[in-house]
């Protein structure tokens, strides 16, 4: 519905993000579901998703630039190109199956970069200087921070609620902050 009242880049490079990333935790969720019949491979999918979905996000907020847009963007679309190379590299050429952590470093990378230069800094400063409805976005990144804590860490609150678990929490919340945002200045956005 917010697509429709204002035909815009910035909110129709949000929905797809929305739907890209919505894909991404379903391939996610049958990749953990299947674990036992399709093993690392069945991680492959969301691990590429999430690198798209970043790509959206960034790009969105990327359209709201009048200086340096065009040259922002090549940067961008670099990143996930370069990202996805790497990706490709690394499924390809080592064994993840022993160590399927290894497979999530360049996803994080990418999404960590994506969003402190697009949540956190771009965030702020359209909070200056568009709409205070920018601010959910900067917000979004401290209530994902504890994420990093507990993954690095390996903080297990509970047998039924481990670090995973709230993780994927923290990321609904996040979801709901970035919705709240486009919600906010779906007025002021060109």
């Amino acid at each position: 519905r917010i697509y429709r009242r204002s035909k815009n880049s910035y909110n129709l490079l949000w929905m797809l993000f929305f739907i890209v990333f919505g894909i991404g935790f379903f391939v996610g969720g049958l990749g953990h579901f299947l674990y036992n019949y399709l093993g690392i491979a069945g991680k492959y999918g969301a691990w590429y998703i999430g690198i798209l979905s970043s790509f959206l996000l960034e790009l969105a907020m990327v359209s709201q630039l009048y200086k340096h847009k065009f040259l922002l963007e090549k940067i961008v679309f670099l990143k996930a190109i370069l990202s996805l190379m790497l990706l490709t590299f690394l499924v390809v050429s080592t064994d993840l199956s022993s160590a399927p952590l290894k497979g999530l470093v360049i996803p994080t990378i990418n999404s960590f970069i994506g969003l402190l230069f697009g949540l956190a800094y771009l965030g702020y400063q359209f909070t200056k200087t568009k709409s205070k409805g920018f601010r959910y976005l900067y917000w979004s990144i401290l209530v994902l921070l504890p994420t990093v804590l507990f993954q690095g860490m390996k903080i297990n609150f509970h047998p039924w609620l481990d670090r995973n678990d709230v993780s994927h929490i923290l990321i609904i919340i996040t979801l709901i902050l970035y919705f709240i945002s486009l919600r906010k200045v779906q007025r002021v956005v060109v």
